[in-house]
C-alpha cells in the first residue's frame, strides 16, 4: 500500500503513537469546554495542546484549519502566535523581507 503524499510531514515515529497523540489531541479539545466552565481560564490551556497535537499528526484537522485561516486571517494569525507556529514565524519573516525589499 503506498503511503500518502502528505506522510513525511507527521510527526510521530510509528502510526500507533500517532494514532495514540490523536486520541489524546481529541480528548483534550473535547474536554476543554468542561473545564472551561470552572472559574479560570482551564480551558486553554487544554485546547491549545490538544490543537498542537491534531495538527502535527492529521492531514484532514491541517486542511481544516488552513480553510478557517483563509476565512477569518485575524483569528488565524492570532491562534499561530500563541501556539508559536514554526510556518508562521517563517511568514513573518518573508513578508518583513519583501517589506524591505530584500528578497
Amino acid at each position: 500500500m503506498a503511503q500518502p503524499p502528505y506522510r513525511w510531514s507527521m510527526k510521530a515515529k510509528s502510526e500507533h503513537m500517532r494514532l495514540c497523540l490523536l486520541a489524546l489531541g481529541w480528548f483534550l479539545v473535547v474536554l476543554s469546554p468542561v473545564v472551561g466552565v470552572l472559574p479560570g481560564p482551564g480551558g486553554i490551556f487544554l485546547f491549545a495542546p490538544g490543537l498542537v497535537l491534531l495538527l502535527r499528526n492529521s492531514a484532514w484537522v491541517r486542511k481544516r484549519y488552513a480553510m478557517l485561516k483563509r476565512r477569518w486571517p485575524k483569528a488565524g494569525h492570532m491562534c499561530d502566535q500563541a501556539m508559536r507556529r514554526q510556518s508562521a514565524l517563517r511568514r513573518q519573516r518573508i513578508a518583513k523581507a519583501r517589506a524591505l525589499g530584500t528578497d
